[in-house]
């Protein structure tokens, strides 16, 4: 390997939106994560969504009106 071309790998403190926290190692000091296997629903096997930006409400919204790909026909 070529020297002073490579990041420090330093210990990482990886810290989950659930509170969960752990150690590994990485190119940075401290990770911040919405997603560990500690709440995931595939590693828990309980349906959780995960919607940090609200995109189930605004899908739901946009499809409850019932005008967004309809095949009926408009009045005129």
């Amino acid at each position: 390997m070529k020297k002073d071309i490579h990041p420090d790998y330093v210990d990482t403190k990886v810290t989950c939106g659930c509170g969960n926290s752990f150690q590994t190692r990485s190119v940075r000091p401290e990770l911040r994560i919405d997603v560990c296997n500690q709440c995931h629903p595939f590693y828990t096997g309980k349906l959780k969504f995960v919607d940090a930006a609200g995109r189930i409400e605004r899908f739901q919204s946009k499809f409850a009106k019932g005008t967004y790909g309809t095949l009926k026909k408009k009045k005129k």
